[in-house]
């Protein structure tokens, strides 16, 4: 399949190790690995001949897409769909759209439902099974897409791991990609150990000249984390 992978050091790719990954989707480090290593580099990447990470400085990286497609499993996951699921209409997909991200397409996460056990995109009015059976299914439940941002050509641009009503942004074209203030450039482990030290909320947002609720938001992911 001609497809283009991010796996290699590119600006505006972001860059994502795996443990980084966790403390943005606040997972436990051995499931991220697990799901990269089993199944992205595994199953999926063998299957388009391509990989979806490389190294750096010993450890293992992705690009932006990647780790969106890592939320979208998360989703999938609290939805009770299992991961081999996941996989099938991954596959079916990048099939289709010739593309080894769909799941960071608004035209598919827009259009893909789900019941807790299978996967289904609508389209046209007709809705299919995305396993590769194309069994009709109308027993669906909808996966919200309100922490993305999309670009012009309908493909995740932004992420906000706390939601977009909390200042915290994942950006690949911002200090490549790590998360950051929503309105600096600041990175929220930065508040956050200022305040672990003892300074008052409102000190650290004139310091900055930020807002006490991006200061409240910049803890609140690092806690979280």
């Amino acid at each position: 399949m001609g497809v283009d992978f991010e796996n290699e050091l590119s600006i505006g790719n972001g860059i994502y190790t795996i443990r980084e990954i966790a403390r943005i989707l606040r997972l436990p480090y051995s499931k991220v690995h697990r799901w990269l290593n089993t199944y992205w580099e595994g199953e999926l990447g063998k299957f388009f001949e391509g990989n979806y990470s490389w190294k750096v400085e010993n450890s293992q990286a992705v690009g932006f897409h990647t780790l969106i497609e890592f939320y979208i499993l998360v989703q999938f996951a609290e939805a009770g769909v299992k991961t081999r699921e996941v996989l099938k209409a991954h596959i079916e997909l990048s099939k289709e759209l010739q593309t080894p991200f769909p799941f960071a397409q608004r035209n598919v996460l827009e259009k893909i439902r789900t019941d807790g056990k299978k996967i289904f995109l609508t389209s046209n009015g007709i809705t299919c099974t995305l396993d590769g059976t194309k069994q009709l299914n109308l027993s669906f439940i909808r996966l919200f897409l309100k922490n993305l941002e999309f670009d012009s050509d309908l493909v995740a641009s932004r992420f906000w791991p706390l939601g977009k009503d909390k200042g915290i942004l994942v950006d690949p074209r911002r200090k490549f990609g790590h998360p950051v203030v929503n309105t600096s450039n600041i990175y929220p482990e930065t508040i956050y150990n200022l305040y672990k030290a003892g300074e008052p909320e409102k000190f650290i947002a004139f310091t900055y000249e930020i807002s006490e609720e991006d200061v409240r938001h910049a803890i609140e992911y690092c806690e979280a984390a």
